[in-house]
């Protein structure tokens, strides 16, 4: 995942959503990266990308299992799932 820059815009997707509120500043009084997620336009602000590549990146990372979306309104939220990065971590230790 990480011989390309796709998967460097991936561990970066991965290590900003670890620590949502530094990375992502609220906008809002209510529900802010932490508690609700971060939407595809907000990623692709930070990574200097279009909201469509963003939300490609974001769309594989939450199909293989380590983000989780949250819809809110019109617009997908995303989070880590730490349970399921916990499991593919030890998988890759163990030497898979």
């Amino acid at each position: 995942m990480m011989r390309n820059t796709s998967g460097r815009m991936r561990q970066d997707i991965l290590d900003w959503l670890k620590d949502p509120v530094t990375h992502f500043p609220s906008r809002h009084r209510r529900g802010g990266p932490a508690e609700t997620g971060v939407t595809a336009r907000a990623m692709a602000a930070k990574l200097g990308v279009s909201r469509r590549t963003a939300a490609a990146h974001l769309e594989l990372l939450r199909r293989l299992g380590l983000l989780r979306t949250r819809r809110i309104r019109c617009r997908t939220h995303y989070r880590r799932d730490e349970i399921r990065i916990a499991e593919v971590t030890r998988m890759f230790e163990k030497g898979w």
